[in-house]
Parts: C-alpha cells; structure tokens; sequence
C-alpha cells in the first residue's frame, strides 16, 4: 500500500493567505511606483478681471432724504451705490472724502459749517449689475457758524466707498 502525506489543510491556508500578501504587497509597491515615478506635460493659463468702479449717486429721483438740514441740526443722507460688475461686490466701509460744497446757485455760502459722519452697521452686498440704497439717518450736521447765503443749498458731499469682491 503506498501511503502519501497530507499536508494539513492549515498549511494549505497558511501557504494560501502568504502568497496573497505578497501579491498585494508587490502590486502596491507597483501602483506606488508608478505613481510617484510618472510624469507629464501640460500648460495652463488664468487671467485676473479688473473690478469696475462701483458708483455713487445722491438724490436720484425718488432717493429723497426725510428731513432738511438747518443751521444746528443734523440731516439724513441718501447715497445710492451702483454696482456694474457681473458678480457680487460687499461694501464694507463709507467715508467722507473731501470738503462740503454748496450748489452753484449759492456762490455765497463759503463756509457751510457741514460735515458729514456715516455709520455703516455691517457690510452690505449689492448684486451684479444692480444697485442698493444707503440711508444714513443724521449723518449730516451742520454747525451755527453757517453763512446765512447757504439758505436753501443743496450740499455736494464726497464719499469714498470701501468694496470689496
């Protein structure tokens, strides 16, 4: 009778489960090393748009403030800020930005004795290609030392806005 050994089915499974490590071993050093060792070539390119000066415009028709500014009282303001871009811009900020001036039919009103303070809360979104109103209650205040020949003056007052994409 010939007798022949068995290898215990452990072994096998044994034998088995190494020779599938090591196959997964070297496939993923393999996938490791062609990763790391390929290369390529290719080009790209961006180009960075230029924001558009976002405007402001005060007392447009239908824009007009609550209340009249007198000599020792304060005035809201209405600025309307236009944003032309095709995206959205933030206005983060609003300043004064030069002197108060009269209107042309009030040559005699040299000292306006008018300043103007805005309190912007918190910043505010315009969309693209539309704009937003601004009300700045009592933000123009004009002193006692005004020049009567500013009686009935409308006052340019230069604003700077802050905005920002």
């Amino acid at each position: 009778m010939k007798t022949t050994a068995r290898i215990p089915r452990s072994g096998r499974l044994a034998r088995t489960a190494a020779a599938t490590a090591a196959l997964c071993i070297l496939g993923g050093a393999g996938s490791a090393y062609a990763y790391w060792a390929s290369t390529g070539i290719g080009s790209g390119a961006a180009a960075n748009g230029t924001m558009q000066t976002v405007t402001v415009d005060a007392l447009i028709a239908g824009d007009t403030p609550q209340n009249s500014l007198i000599p020792g009282g304060t005035a809201d303001v209405v600025l309307r800020a236009s944003n032309p871009n095709p995206y959205v811009v933030t206005v983060i900020g609003v300043a004064a930005n030069g002197a108060v001036t009269a209107d042309a039919g009030h040559a005699g009103c040299t000292t306006t004795g008018v300043t103007f303070t805005p309190l912007l809360p918190q910043p505010v979104t315009i969309q693209p290609n539309s704009s937003v109103l601004f009300t700045f209650p009592g933000a123009a205040s004009m002193s006692t030392a005004s020049l009567s020949a500013c009686q009935g003056a409308q006052f340019r007052v230069p604003v700077t806005l802050e905005v920002r994409k």
